[in-house]
């Protein structure tokens, strides 16, 4: 595994995430409950947001706006102990038949095995474009920041402010990307053993429902998409978009460093290298990303 001198890499980073919170949103104001028949719950005065699973139902929510292009943050605090069988997936979307996601999911393992985080790409209703990691740390133990960067140019995830993926914009060697669909923010918590711990080997010990994930310090930075117009390109933007640094934002030496690092020591799988699966060829943006 790395090194402790490489782990140093990661204290700038997770104090950069800690003062990035102390702008955060507001649930009330910022998210609806839309499943889950009280199973998701606002707290805190709109500070704290719970999702919950048992044997009858999951439960989810969804931005009560849209983004084309944004800095997005969330803290996640994720189902502890034995949480093999469940997925908490975090991700931005469009809606139709042609349409453009950015995925976190997280599935769950029995109590001791690393949870795996899931990292997916769709653009104009095509996927497949998987990595998958395990983390560094325990992410039931304690918040931890999770952040999408979609600019034209890049989509970037991180975790904590390290960087772990990026997918360039690979529109000139034909590569469809995420730039024209406003997409909004969901999350749910949902039972998947029949796939999501060891390829549905494991499945869910419902002894230990209620499972609860929980969420606070929502913070976007992003271009707000209401009535075919964008904050981004108004007069007056909305406080959410007058910082627009991120919209050409990339990977400095340093964050490259990290990424390279994160991908070395902790990556699981990588669509780029799975040859078996692709017989005909890796698909094109491999040679990008």
């Amino acid at each position: 595994m790395a090194s402790s001198s490489a782990s140093l890499m990661l204290l700038i980073p997770l104090l950069v995430s800690s003062l990035m919170a102390a702008s955060a949103g507001n649930f009330y104001k910022d998210f609806d409950i839309t499943w889950g028949d009280g199973r998701g719950k606002i707290l805190n005065n709109g500070d704290l947001l719970t999702l919950s699973l048992d044997r009858a139902s999951g439960s989810g929510f969804q931005s009560k706006n849209e983004y084309l292009f944004g800095n997005i943050d969330m803290q996640l605090q994720l189902v502890p102990g034995n949480s093999a069988g469940t997925v908490t997936a975090y991700y931005l979307s469009s809606k139709g038949a042609t349409w453009d996601e950015i995925d976190f999911e997280f599935l769950g393992n029995l109590s001791g095995d690393p949870y795996t985080l899931h990292t997916n790409v769709f653009s104009n209703g095509k996927g497949n474009r998987e990595q998958q990691f395990h983390l560094w740390f325990d992410p039931t133990a304690d918040f931890h920041t999770y952040s999408i960067l979609w600019n034209p140019q890049r989509i970037i995830f991180s975790v904590d402010g390290t960087p772990i993926r990026e997918f360039k914009n690979s529109e000139s060697i034909g590569v469809p990307f995420p730039k024209n669909q406003p997409m909004r923010i969901y999350s749910s918590l949902w039972n998947a053993d029949d796939w999501a711990t060891r390829g549905g080997l494991v499945k869910t010990d419902w002894t230990n429902a209620p499972f609860t994930a929980s969420y606070r310090n929502f913070k976007a930075d992003a271009c707000i998409r209401s009535s075919g117009a964008s904050s981004c390109n108004s007069s007056s933007p909305s406080s959410a978009s007058t910082s627009s640094y991120w919209l050409s934002q990339e990977l400095d030496s340093t964050s490259q460093e990290r990424l390279n690092w994160v991908q070395k020591n902790y990556m699981i799988y990588n669509y780029c290298t799975d040859a078996k699966r692709f017989p005909q060829g890796l698909p094109p943006e491999c040679k990008t990303n």
